[in-house]
């Protein structure tokens, strides 16, 4: 999901859930993502679709433990990319700059980069002594699809055509 911009012309709009017909319940988000393509194959209007995650999960996964060795090692990477970006730039706007500057700037950088580094690490070690990763996960996946489209929809998916053809009104 995407935010507005405070500066953009479109007035804000309050998400909203998508409503329709439900075409499909998936156990994974590339599953209803192959259905969707499967529609847009056939031809249908696509932009009547949405991919709605349920049951939403915060789901961190523990990647190792955190030492003072890796908390070092990792703020000297970042402090090194911070100063190869500020030697880049010192070089791209000086006069009288040469590219050793930009070497000299990454090395300081990573000086500072481990110094943050350790000591963050030695301020938060009690409460946080491991590394992981952060994902939203859902627990399935339906597929809606506007309510005047579903036949068009599963004749698509069923392979009774391209999907374009309009479907004659039930008596």
């Amino acid at each position: 999901m995407t935010s507005p911009s405070p500066f953009g012309r479109r007035p804000r709009q309050t998400p909203v859930v998508p409503r329709g017909d439900v075409l499909g319940t998936y156990e994974s988000y590339p599953e209803a993502q192959e259905v969707v393509n499967r529609l847009a194959k056939a031809e249908f209007p696509v932009d009547q679709v949405a991919i709605v995650g349920n049951d939403l999960k915060t789901v961190e996964r523990v990647t190792g433990r955190m030492t003072y060795g890796r908390s070092a090692a990792a703020g000297a990477a970042s402090g090194a990319w911070f100063g190869l970006f500020f030697g880049f730039l010192l070089v791209l706007f000086s006069p009288t700059a040469n590219l050793l500057l930009i070497g000299a700037a990454a090395l300081i950088g990573a000086g500072f980069g481990m110094l943050f580094g350790l000591a963050t690490y030695a301020v938060n070690r009690r409460r946080h002594d491991f590394t992981s990763l952060t994902q939203v996960v859902s627990s399935n996946y339906q597929v809606i699809v506007n309510p005047q489209l579903t036949a068009r929809a599963q004749n698509a998916l069923n392979g009774g055509g391209s999907g374009a053809e309009e479907q004659s009104p039930r008596a």
